[in-house]
């Protein structure tokens, strides 16, 4: 089975290189059609071409092209209106022959849209009809028998991906800006929230400079944060984590019998609690650290940031 799984990724990373050797102007054509274009990207496909063209445009629109998926058999049964004459439309058929495809180039001449074909057939119907013509052929399926779309839907995406990569390259879209259209995933956490939204604030391990070894132990325990501030919100003279106290207890016989403050970092870092998590992870990572004091206006410490408290 090993085999027969190397064979299908060799034919289809051939059938990638091919394509990508005829890359030429048309490509360029159909990214600046789209930069022009007043309106949104539909995408058509029918089968499984519809279900690569779902993909495609579910890429558009998170990546800064708005974009929706129009079904073509539906197209005729009302759909119709949702295509605006400020729209551009791809279509997607590897025959160029698709009949739900085909039937809808009169409406988009008469609305004067003008659409983008991407077949593996420059000389069928709709790439000859087309405004600009994508040609994704390949030389060889995947499938044994040539007839399940395999290397060919490859090669379908993978247009539809470098189309949508180009679009964001010419629009300068920036990882704020994927995160805009992405609020519930992680990057969006990270490149929205700040620090003081995610903080911890209650029951900061606070303890003073003389306290005993058996206290830093207890309150850095009941902290559950794997470390203790020494000084107060007002005046941090360092922290201890769980890591100093572990090389300590390694490095010192007596540390039992020892000033806490022998073994505390007394340089702690801090950041502003209006920081942006992602510009704060990137510093915990820069340092490589997991904890941060976070400080106010009036670097007062009004909490303390943990790298894996983000999921």
């Amino acid at each position: 089975m090993k085999s027969i799984a190397q064979k299908v990724f060799d034919i289809e990373i051939a059938s990638l290189n091919e394509v990508a050797a005829r890359l030429d102007n048309t490509f360029e054509d159909a990214v600046n059609a789209i930069l022009k274009s007043q309106g949104k990207l539909i995408v058509c496909g029918m089968g499984k071409s519809g279900h690569v063209a779902r993909k495609i445009s579910a890429t558009f629109t998170s990546t800064g092209t708005p974009s929706f998926f129009l079904h073509p058999a539906e197209a005729f049964h009302g759909d119709l209106g949702m295509i605006s004459d400020e729209d551009i439309v791809l279509l997607i058929s590897y025959s160029g022959e698709t009949e739900e495809i085909l039937k809808l180039i009169p409406y988009l001449r008469y609305n004067r849209n003008k659409f983008i074909a991407i077949t593996g057939n420059p000389a069928s119907t709709l790439a000859t009809h087309a405004h600009i013509h994508l040609n994704v052929k390949v030389s060889q399926e995947a499938c044994p028998l040539e007839l399940a779309p395999t290397s060919s839907t490859t090669a379908t995406l993978v247009m539809g991906d470098a189309l949508a990569i180009a679009l964001m390259t010419a629009r300068d879209f920036t990882p704020a800006d994927f995160a805009r259209f992405h609020p519930g995933g992680s990057l969006g956490r990270k490149l929205l929230v700040k620090v003081k939204d995610l903080m911890r604030t209650d029951r900061l391990p606070f303890i003073t400079a003389d306290a005993s070894f058996t206290q830093l132990v207890i309150k850095m325990s009941e902290g559950k944060l794997g470390m203790v501030i020494v000084g107060n919100q007002d005046n941090v003279e360092g922290v201890i984590t769980d890591g100093d106290l572990r090389r300590g207890l390694v490095k010192y016989e007596d540390i039992h019998h020892m000033p806490i403050t022998d073994f505390m970092n007394a340089k702690p870092i801090f950041v502003d609690e209006d920081e942006m998590v992602f510009d704060a992870e990137e510093l915990m990572l820069e340092r490589k650290i997991t904890t941060l004091l976070v400080k106010n206006s009036t670097n007062a410490v009004t909490g303390v940031y943990q790298i894996f408290n983000q999921i």
